[in-house]
């Protein structure tokens, strides 16, 4: 599961104009959820789409009663302005505690604990029993109690890490190679909001490991349909797409970043090859290069086996010359079709490469994989292709 991204957005902060630019930079940036006082849900909702959580000051019966004038949350949460921030001393006895009574009746479903020693930590965990959503922020010690907070809870609440930076939230996300399931992130840096986010999108990407395969032969293979995908993202300049027409073994191709003499770069297109071949999706899965159309998901993929997703904005196909390019590695041999053009490029040990500069004996960047697909995901059979 991909980790969450909180954004702290209470009157903690400043006034509205001050919450309002923070909120705005991360609605613009992509966080998951924004963190407010109750009395600003509405106003987050005029802003834009994203889950609000609100927290709750007064008693949780007036939540219901509220909530057509403050505009209803996803998420209520208590513990501010109670015993989890530490304004009113926490008791000896936790079930006495208001903030855990008000949580365990109908309409919160977060808990807020500032953790100042053991007995805070203490409190989180027996606040976790009943929250959805547990949010701890570290006053003296913050990667300690996350340990033991991430050791002792499981998956009984959404625990949530307070961090104020994207550093902290990367050493949230890798805690006992489990991590925290979001973070609550606290800071006006729109530079530390974006960081934090992009983070966020690698911490469950796959890495492909990508090696070299020789190439056996090139040759002209006639004219075909072919496709060009073009996405919704610009590709930098070591990135392109796994395809090809064995599932087995795929071909690196680059995006047309590369301007030329006769041809402007196209930052956001791969010309991927024939419309039988293959192309990796971001789940593992492969689709026809035929199949593609807009608002599809494609893999995007670096030179060193780096990860990320694209929206399709339109397959382009085109008849043109091909090239049929075979490849051995190891004792398995496998093919594609690529266009006959200078711009179509392919990893070597020696850098990009132009299909048309291509000889026998050359190596290339491929991904293998075992079995056979069918529909696009892998099968445990028999599979012969050829």
């Amino acid at each position: 599961m991909t980790p969450a991204v909180w954004l702290k957005a209470d009157d903690d902060v400043g006034d509205w104009e001050t919450r309002k630019r923070r909120i705005t930079t991360g609605l613009e940036a992509g966080v998951d959820w924004i963190l407010v006082d109750e009395w600003d849900v509405s106003k987050v909702r005029e802003l834009g789409e994203v889950n609000v959580a609100a927290f709750v000051t007064e008693d949780v019966d007036v939540i219901g009663e509220q909530a057509e004038e403050l505009g209803e949350a996803d998420a209520y949460v208590v513990g501010k302005d109670g015993e989890g921030d530490g304004t009113i001393d926490l008791p000896t006895d936790f079930a006495g505690s208001a903030d855990l009574s008000t949580l365990r009746r109908d309409g919160a479903d977060g808990a807020f604990v500032r953790i100042f020693d053991e007995d805070y930590e203490a409190f989180a965990e027996a606040a976790a029993a009943d929250a959805e959503h547990t949010i701890v922020v570290g006053e003296n010690w913050k990667i300690i109690p996350l340990e033991n907070l991430i050791a002792r809870i499981g998956s009984e609440t959404d625990l949530v890490a307070g961090v104020q930076s994207a550093a902290e939230a990367e050493t949230a996300f890798d805690t006992l190679d489990i991590g925290a399931d979001g973070v609550l992130l606290d800071t006006d840096d729109p530079d530390e909001i974006r960081e934090t986010v992009r983070i966020r999108d690698a911490t469950n990407r796959e890495s492909v490991d990508l090696e070299f395969a020789e190439v056996v032969e090139v040759e002209p293979a006639g004219s075909a349909d072919r496709v060009c995908v073009d996405t919704a993202s610009i590709m930098d300049d070591d990135e392109g797409m796994l395809v090809g027409s064995m599932s087995r073994g795929l071909f690196f191709v680059y995006a047309e970043t590369a301007d030329s003499p006769y041809v402007a770069s196209r930052p956001f297109r791969v010309n991927a090859g024939a419309v039988h071949a293959y192309v990796r999706t971001p789940d593992g899965d492969t689709k026809y290069l035929s199949e593609l159309g807009s608002g599809d998901e494609v893999q995007i993929v670096d030179t060193q086996g780096n990860t990320r997703e694209a929206i399709v904005g339109r397959a382009k196909i085109e008849r043109r010359p091909m090239f049929r390019v075979r490849v051995r590695a190891e004792d398995d041999e496998f093919e594609t079709l690529l266009q006959n053009a200078e711009t179509i490029k392919v990893q070597t040990p020696d850098g990009r490469r132009a299909i048309t500069d291509l000889e026998s004996g050359d190596e290339v960047a491929v991904f293998r994989q075992s079995g056979g697909r069918h529909f696009g995901e892998p099968v445990d059979e028999r599979i012969i292709e050829k």
